[in-house]
C-alpha cells in the first residue's frame, strides 16, 4: 500500500513570489510594456501581490456579497526609518461596499504572513 503523501502548510510551500507562480501555475510578471514607464513598477508589485494571495489563500476568493465573512488583509506603518508590516486587521464587506480585492486573505496567519514575508513587494506597491 502507497503511503499518503501529505500536503504542506501553503505558508511552508510559498516563501517566494516564484513559490506562488509554482503553486497557482500563473506566468512570470508581464512587462506591461503597453503602460506608461512610470507606472509599470506600481502594476509588476500589483501582479506579484496577486498571485502571491492566490496561492495564499489556495483557491478561497471574498465573497464581497457576504457582510459575515471576515477579509483579512495586512497593515503597515510607515515612519522615517522606513516601510514595515504592523499588524493585520480585518473587514466585513456590505451591500454599500465600494471596492472589494484581490488582496485579502482568509485568515489571520495568512495576512500576517502575507505582509511579513512579502513586505518588500508590498512597500513597492503602496509607496513606491
Amino acid at each position: 500500500m502507497a503511503k499518503k503523501e501529505v500536503k504542506k502548510d501553503v505558508t511552508e510551500r510559498v516563501k517566494t513570489f516564484e513559490d506562488a507562480l509554482r503553486e497557482t501555475g500563473r506566468p512570470s510578471v508581464p512587462e506591461f510594456s503597453d503602460v506608461p514607464e512610470d507606472l509599470r513598477d506600481y502594476f509588476k508589485a500589483q501582479y506579484k501581490m496577486v498571485v502571491i494571495a492566490e496561492a495564499l489563500n489556495e483557491g478561497w476568493k471574498a465573497d464581497w456579497s457576504d457582510g459575515s465573512q471576515k477579509k483579512w488583509y495586512p497593515w503597515f506603518y510607515v515612519s522615517s526609518s522606513g516601510f514595515a508590516f504592523y499588524d493585520a486587521c480585518y473587514c466585513y464587506s456590505h451591500p454599500a461596499a465600494g471596492d472589494g480585492s484581490r488582496l485579502c486573505f482568509k485568515t489571520e496567519a495568512l495576512a500576517r504572513y502575507a505582509g511579513k514575508q512579502f513586505v518588500q513587494i508590498w512597500d513597492d506597491l503602496l509607496r513606491k
